[in-house]
């Protein structure tokens, strides 16, 4: 049995609807792939590994893989996940959310959550649009692109998912493209044994509700799009300085190890427990 065979046979749910919903050339698919074969790599014990997801295409997620699942309410994703970590934080949490659901309906949960620092591990898949509610513009939708909700081109910036939760006070903040696959699977499994609150923004192309709205021809395109117009930000002579050239940084912005809240909150359990004998 060819070793993807075998990873798709012992982390995916042959009893749930297959073939997935994804569209032909969504980048959630290699986000999925990714995220198993990080899970894989770490040795984790599937039953020590709890994915939450919120609503969405990228919550369907949480449908498919052999963890313990939660799939949540939209934009309420993160406050599963944090009662998750704190009841047991010995499991490795991990957060899948769409752009909506972080950082529209959701986004006050996102920065309060990189605040507390509590030890979440985050995936924002990034396609610039409300893909399964029927292409809506969202909180990441380019100045100027084309929605079902803005028909002659958003009037508003989108929010920077890495320089926000920087900003919030994650410990961990990444960025990654479903075309760069292998680099993706570093910063998943990198981001999952982080202390700490980690967040890992995918830009995942969406072909069917963004691509075909904004000029681009097909689902290839939009990957040769994310070729030609990313940079690794190590090259960078100033990291928090974007390129001049309209490039976007992607790999590690902010990797420190801070103690995660659900330390700090036993550590401190700890300390009134041994003051009370």
């Amino acid at each position: 049995m060819a070793d993807v065979t075998q990873l798709i046979h012992d982390y995916l749910r042959h009893n749930k609807k297959f073939p997935h919903v994804f569209c032909a050339g969504c980048g959630h698919g290699i986000v999925l792939g990714s995220l198993i074969r990080s899970v894989h790599a770490l040795g984790l014990p599937k039953d020590d590994v709890v994915l939450v997801a919120g609503i969405g295409c990228s919550g369907r997620m949480a449908v498919y893989v052999d963890f313990n699942t939660v799939h949540t309410t939209h934009g309420r994703a993160l406050t599963f996940a944090t009662g998750i970590k704190m009841a047991n934080p010995k499991l490795k949490v991990i957060c899948v959310m769409g752009d909506g659901d972080a950082l529209s309906i959701g986004g006050n949960h996102l920065i309060h959550a990189a605040r507390r620092n509590i030890g979440v591990t985050a995936l924002i898949l990034n396609n610039h649009i409300y893909g399964m509610t029927g292409g809506q513009c969202s909180s990441a939708t380019p100045q100027g692109d084309i929605s079902m909700t803005t028909p002659f081109g958003s009037l508003e910036k989108a929010f920077d998912i890495a320089d926000m939760c920087k900003a919030a006070g994650a410990s961990y903040v990444a960025r990654g493209t479903s075309f760069h696959a292998i680099q993706l699977d570093r910063l998943i499994s990198t981001a999952i044994m982080h202390p700490g609150f980690s967040v890992v923004e995918v830009f995942s192309p969406c072909p069917t509700q963004y691509g075909r709205k904004n000029k681009f021809r097909n689902a290839v395109d939009m990957y040769k799009w994310l070729k030609s117009n990313t940079v690794k930000v190590e090259t960078l002579k100033d990291p928090d300085q974007k390129p001049a050239d309209g490039r976007i940084p992607i790999g590690v912005f902010r990797d420190v190890e801070e103690p995660g809240l659900e330390e700090r909150y036993f550590e401190l359990q700890r300390k009134l427990m041994g003051q009370n004998r």
